[in-house]
């Protein structure tokens, strides 16, 4: 049975039994506790944690995931994968063990021909939480299964949670005997390669903490409900239906691993050294592929940072297999070829997915030329000092900076004979995953920390937001906190955090900032400054009780600055707009990938894997969007389905998380997004919309900002007034302008050049008089010293070659010093004769680089470097004596 067959059946099977079917969730979800998502319940937890009523009391789905804890044990072992497909269905307060059970077995030993996999009965097994009596029963009861092939397990095998604060349970898994060929008997708690567990039902009741009961933490309580959180792993089913070893060998996986034969022209399983890297890259281009779809772009932080690792472990792995031409690409249509039918999107978008593969390799190529060079010169620095270990920093360096996987660097120091300080590289590692867990702490709200906030949802419900069609409005404070914690009422002074039960205060989302205003109530009043959602669906206004008392359950008017407001609505509608034009321009590659709504301003950001975008076509967006603004189009906001708004060309974007229902932006029949932000009523409203710059921010992402309205039209004066200034200057038309400055600035360029080459000449002339001036060192003439401040690294190379020169055959060392402001450089050359006697360039730079707290190295010939201490450059003079000395 194909996998997309196993996943529709699941399916089927369960809307049959009353479960609505949910899509899939995006990869990147919105939750400050995940980096990709992970787990097919992860979309449902606000309805687990009843943050949120569940608009259906059944569901099921087929949810995408990533999970990317051992990245580097994939290829390694067939049991490793960092994407897969989890089949599930949830029952909210509805069902619970014996419910789950029931439809788990049903599905899973029905026949093929009635719907079910088919699976043979007598080769089921099951495990329990070891204290789970119900649900043994209910395994005998349901299944008939002889209580020796149920087992009771501990925590570690038998309760189930995200590996973060949030909801968890006991759990049963369902295991399948694959054989005495896979391992012994015994059960799964004997042997977890023979017997395979497929299904996992999760009976989720309770809340944990920062520490899993997993591993002995206690539980901080109940769930508001009883709930059923079950999750099958399809590539599983399908190792089991398809009669194959593993999920490397299942339909959807083999197509990559074949292209990559007929690329390299080796065998998978005819090398173990190679299957490694042909496991590795139908994994990675999966996982790559899935994750770029749900709009993540390589880079060096986060999300960005794991794709780039995932991708440049493919042409890694590729190198080695002897492929030299570009791979990514390839991979990526089988990718699409094989997940389509299930992601459409992988069809829809494919062009900008292959657009970023692409210029992810080509950038990984040049920086593994880049990277190389960092290499070499860190073996040569620790072979001059005597060393055969490569420092764990240097390692680090080429992870860090240069995306080298550890293994690449491990290889390059095993083919120049050298080994890699292991021990330190991943203490460096474990270092910045705490700096990023820590960071990541930091960010949390919601789920982790916010309790309070939960509190007054649970009491009193959502915030209901008014803001579309009122600026103010009566409202009654539902929930009042001072310092983070609840408080009966704050007098003058104080910092508050009001909950009100209705709102006009649009809370900061989407990339608009939140409105600002008062709160007045009897003798008191409250600035706004903030508004947020920490909790979904609570409006959290933060700021300063300037008079009076507010007290809870009080009745206050709420009143939203109207200034401010008109500004940001005029900067989120011009945001549509600039997104359609370079849509327009650039083509559907061109995606949201960000944005800002400010008052007077807007900052876009977006997908371009094609690089910069030029001039004229940014200035062709400008001039397209102002025209939309003459025509003083209708803005129009509507409710409709998501599947509506779709197939009306809505632009959706990556990783917002939609409900059934869906608010649509329209103006004219330029731009149609989702957006649950403010907007003006017409598009005249926008008034002037003004590009300003456009640059990177990252690999393949580009960022647009612009001024509107007001703010727009102040520019714009001030521009003319600057021209105007420019042309009296130059005394020519505004037009000839660049013309006129372009043949300025080369003048300056030719006399800059001259000069330059003036005083290299000059300080060239001076090579002789420091070469006579040198000072005999233990048999060694030793030029050292501090020329003027600012010579160019480039002259002082050129100087310190030609003294060198000048000192003819004798053994000479010459190390020149020049200080810029706060910064020193320098350049150390010694003669044949002198590194006939063991002194190299680089290896004497150890000696003295401290004194000027630098470092540095090179050749044995040439070594250069740096540092941050000018006043140290007569000490390290004589610590450079000191070493010739010996």
């Amino acid at each position: 049975m194909q996998t997309h067959e196993i996943s529709n059946r699941f399916l089927t099977y369960f809307k049959n039994t009353g479960h609505t079917e949910v899509s899939s969730a995006s990869l990147i979800l919105d939750d400050p506790n995940l980096l990709f998502v992970n787990a097919g319940m992860v979309q449902f937890k606000p309805y687990f944690l009843g943050e949120e009523p569940p608009p259906y009391p059944r569901a099921t789905s087929i949810q995408k995931c990533v999970r990317t804890g051992d990245i580097d044990e994939v290829g390694k072992t067939t049991r490793h994968n960092t994407f897969f497909q989890m089949a599930g269905n949830f029952s909210f307060g509805d069902y619970f063990k014996e419910g789950a059970i029931e439809h788990a077995w049903n599905l899973a030993t029905a026949s093929q021909a009635d719907g079910g996999y088919g699976l043979d009965p007598g080769r089921l097994w099951a495990t329990v939480y070891h204290d789970d009596d119900e649900s043994i029963a209910l395994w005998r009861k349901i299944s008939g299964l002889p209580e020796e092939r149920i087992q009771r397990r501990g925590a570690e095998d038998n309760y189930w949670d995200m590996g973060v604060p949030g909801p968890g349970g006991p759990c049963s898994e369902i295991y399948f005997d694959r054989g005495p060929e896979y391992g012994r008997e015994g059960g799964p708690e004997a042997d977890e390669d023979r017997y395979l567990e497929f299904w996992n039902l999760v009976f989720m009741q309770d809340i944990r903490g920062e520490g899993s009961p997993k591993k002995g933490h206690p539980i901080l309580g109940e769930l508001p409900a009883k709930n059923i959180d079950t999750g099958m792993g399809v590539e599983r089913v399908a190792i089991l239906l398809q009669g194959v070893d593993n999920i490397y060998e299942t339909d959807l996986v083999v197509p990559v691993i074949t292209r990559a034969e007929e690329m390299s022209g080796r065998r998978y399983g005819a090398d173990l050294a190679d299957d490694v890297r042909f496991r590795v890259i139908a994994d990675h281009a999966r996982s790559g592929v899935l994750l770029i779809g749900d709009g993540v772009v390589p880079g060096n932080e986060g999300r960005g940072y794991v794709l780039r690792r995932l991708l440049r472990r493919i042409v890694r792995s590729v190198r080695l297999l002897g492929v030299q031409e570009p791979v990514l690409g390839e991979f990526a249509a089988v990718v699409r070829t094989t997940m389509g039918a299930f992601y459409p999107n992988l069809v829809s978008d494919f062009d900008r997915i292959d657009a970023i593969v692409r210029n992810e390799e080509d950038t990984f190529l040049s920086t593994l030329t880049s990277g190389s060079r960092i290499f070499d010169l860190a073996a040569t620095e620790t072979r001059q000092g005597g060393g055969d270990v490569l420092p764990g920093d240097k390692a680090f360096q080429l992870h860090d900076t240069y995306g080298f996987p550890i293994d690449l660097t491990l290889e390059m120091a095993a083919e120049q004979g050298l080994t890699v300080d292991e021990e330190g590289f991943r203490r460096l590692m474990a270092e910045q995953r705490q700096r990023s867990k820590e960071d990541a702490a930091a960010r949390k709200v919601g789920h982790a920390g916010g309790g309070g906030y939960r509190s007054i949802l649970d009491a009193h419900g959502t915030t209901e937001f008014l803001g579309y069609k009122d600026l103010g409005s009566e409202a009654r404070v539902v929930g009042l906190l001072v310092g983070g914690e609840p408080a009966p009422a704050a007098g003058a002074g104080a910092e508050v955090e009001v909950v009100l039960d209705r709102t006009p205060f649009y809370a900061e989302g989407g990339g608009q900032l939140a409105d600002t205003g008062r709160i007045l109530a009897d003798g008191a009043e409250i600035e706004v400054h903030d508004v947020q959602s920490p909790v979904a669906g609570l409006n959290v206004h933060r700021g300063k009780v300037l008079t009076g008392e507010i007290t809870l359950d009080q009745t206050v008017h709420a009143e939203v600055d109207p200034n401010r407001r008109r500004a940001v609505s005029r900067s989120h509608s011009a945001t549509h707009l600039v997104h359609a034009g370079v849509r327009r321009a650039l083509g559907t590659q061109a995606a949201q990938a960000g944005s800002l709504n400010a008052p007077g301003r807007l900052r876009f950001d977006f997908t371009s894997p094609g690089g910069a975008v030029p001039p004229s076509v940014l200035a062709d967006v400008e001039d397209e969007v102002n025209d939309v603004l003459l025509h003083d189009y209708d803005v129009r906001a509507e409710i409709t389905t998501l599947d509506e708004a779709r197939k009306a060309g809505a632009i959706a974007f990556f990783g917002e998380k939609y409900g059934d229902k869906v608010r649509v932006i329209t103006i004219g029949d330029y731009s149609k997004e989702l957006c649950g932000g403010t907007h003006v009523h017409r598009s005249g409203e926008i008034g002037v919309v003004k590009l300003l710059s456009e640059a990177s921010i990252g690999a393949g992402v580009r960022r647009v900002e612009a001024l509107v309205g007001l703010d727009a039209f102040r520019f714009l004066a001030r521009e003319h007034v600057l021209v105007a200034q420019l042309a009296e200057q130059f005394k020519a038309k505004p037009e000839e302008l660049p013309e006129r400055i372009g043949a300025v600035v080369e003048k300056l360029r030719v006399a800059e050049k001259e000069l330059e080459r003036l005083r290299g000449a000059q300080l060239l002339s001076s090579a002789g008089t420091l070469a006579e001036q040198a000072e005999d060192v233990n048999g060694t003439a030793l030029v050292a010293l501090a020329t003027p401040d600012g010579v160019a690294g480039n002259d002082l190379r050129t100087l310190a070659g030609e003294v060198r020169n000048r000192l003819g055959a004798r053994p000479g060392v010459v190390a020149l010093f020049s200080a810029d402001g706060a910064k020193v450089s320098f350049v150390v050359a010694t003669t044949a004769a002198a590194r006939d006697r063991g002194l190299a360039a680089g290896g004497l730079v150890p000696a003295f680089a401290p004194a000027i707290g630098g470092r540095g190295g090179g050749k044995p010939d040439l070594a250069q470097g740096g540092g941050t201490n000018p006043a140290g450059v007569e000490e390290a003079v004589r610590l450079l004596r000191n070493a010739l000395i010996g």
